[in-house]
C-alpha cells in the first residue's frame, strides 16, 4: 500500500461544516473523479445484474468448447463450452464483494488503532504503534499463503477476513498521524473541558474534520484487496466454489488459454481486474483535488 505511505506524510486539511456541499460543486467537475467513478459504477452494476439476466450458473456447460466471440457468445467459451461472459459478470461480483468486505475491515481496524493511538497517546501510543509495526514487517502475502494452505478455509468471507486483518497497518499510521496534529485544535480542547470522553471526541470532532481523508483511505484499502485476493485466487489458493476474476485467470493458465490462443478467456478478467483498480485510484485522485483546496480546479 505505497499510495498510503504516500499520503501518511502529507497534512490533510480538517473538513469543516458545509465543506461537503462545496465539494459536491467541485466534484461534478473533476474529470478523473467522474471518469474513475463512472468506470467503478458501471462494472459494478454490471457484476449486480449480469448475473440475474445470465440465465446459466458460471461453470455450466452451455456451448462448443473453444468458440471465439460471437452475437451468442460475447465473450467466447472456455475449452470446456463454458461461457466466458457468463463467468466474468459472477467474477466482477466476487471481485467487488473481496475489495468491499477486506477494505472495509483494514479501514474500521485501522480507524480505530490509528484514532486511539494518536488521541491518547503516551503507553497507549507505544503498545499500539509496536502492534502496528509488527504487522506491518509481517510478509502479508505469504501469511495468506500459509494461512490458506494450511487451514483449507479457502471461501470468498474467510478470504476477504485474512486481507483486512493485514492490510490495516498503514492506514493505522496515516490516520495516527493526522490525529496527532487534530488533537490540540480549539474545538478538541473545548469539548475535553466541557468533559466529553474520549469516544466522543474522536466519534463527534476529530473523525467527522477527517472525514474527506478517511473515504479517501478507504479506496485506496479496497483496490489493495482486490490486487491480493486476484494474486491468491491466480495462484490457486482463492475460494474452491464459485467464480472470480483471479480464478478465471487461474483456470485460463491452468488450461494453456495461451498457448491455445483463446485471447478471450485470459483478456476480459485481466482487463477488469485492471479497470476497477485503476479506475478507483483515478477516483481517489480527483477526490484529493476536489478534497484539497490547492489542487482544485476552478
Amino acid at each position: 500500500m505505497t499510495a498510503l505511505q504516500e499520503v501518511q506524510t502529507r497534512e490533510v486539511p480538517a473538513t469543516p461544516p458545509g465543506a461537503w456541499r462545496e465539494a459536491l460543486h467541485f466534484a461534478v467537475r473533476n474529470a478523473k473523479l467522474v471518469i474513475g467513478l463512472g468506470i467503478v459504477l458501471a462494472l459494478l452494476a454490471l457484476g449486480l445484474l449480469g448475473p440475474l439476466l445470465a440465465g446459466a450458473p458460471p461453470n455450466e456447460y452451455v456451448g462448443p468448447p473453444m468458440q471465439s466471440p460471437s452475437g451468442e457468445y460475447w465473450f467466447g467459451t472456455t475449452t470446456f463450452g463454458q461461457d466466458v461472459f457468463v463467468q466474468f459478470v459472477y467474477g466482477l461480483r466476487t471481485t467487488f464483494l473481496v475489495g468491499v468486505l477486506g477494505g472495509g475491515i483494514a479501514a474500521v481496524v485501522g480507524m480505530v488503532v490509528g484514532f486511539v493511538a494518536g488521541y491518547r497517546g503516551g503507553l497507549v501510543d507505544e503498545v499500539l504503534n509496536m502492534l502496528t509495526n509488527v504487522i506491518l514487517v509481517l510478509p502479508a502475502l505469504a501469511v495468506l499463503l500459509i494461512v490458506n494452505a494450511y487451514l483449507g478455509i479457502r471461501s470468498v468471507g474467510a478470504q476477504a477476513v485474512f486481507i483486512g486483518l493485514t492490510s490495516w497497518p498503514w492506514a493505522a499510521r496515516a490516520i495516527r498521524a493526522q490525529t496527532f496534529s487534530l488533537r490540540s485544535r480549539d474545538f478538541v480542547d473545548l469539548a475535553r473541558l466541557s468533559g466529553a470522553t474520549t469516544r466522543k471526541i474522536i466519534v463527534r470532532e476529530i473523525a467527522p474534520n477527517m472525514s474527506s481523508y478517511l473515504f479517501m483511505t478507504f479506496i485506496l484499502l479496497f483496490g489493495g484487496s482486490i490486487l491480493i485476493a486476484s494474486s491468491l485466487d491466480f495462484i490457486g489458493l482463492g475460494p474452491t466454489e464459485g467464480v472470480s476474476l483471479g480464478l478465471m485467470l487461474q483456470n485460463a493458465s491452468q488450461w494453456s488459454a495461451m498457448q491455445l490462443g483463446l485471447w478471450w478467456w485470459f483478456v476480459p478478467p485481466g482487463a477488469g481486474i485492471t479497470a476497477v483498480v485503476g479506475a478507483l485510484y483515478v477516483a481517489n485522485v480527483g477526490l484529493d483535488e476536489v478534497f484539497n483546496p490547492k489542487l482544485r480546479e476552478t
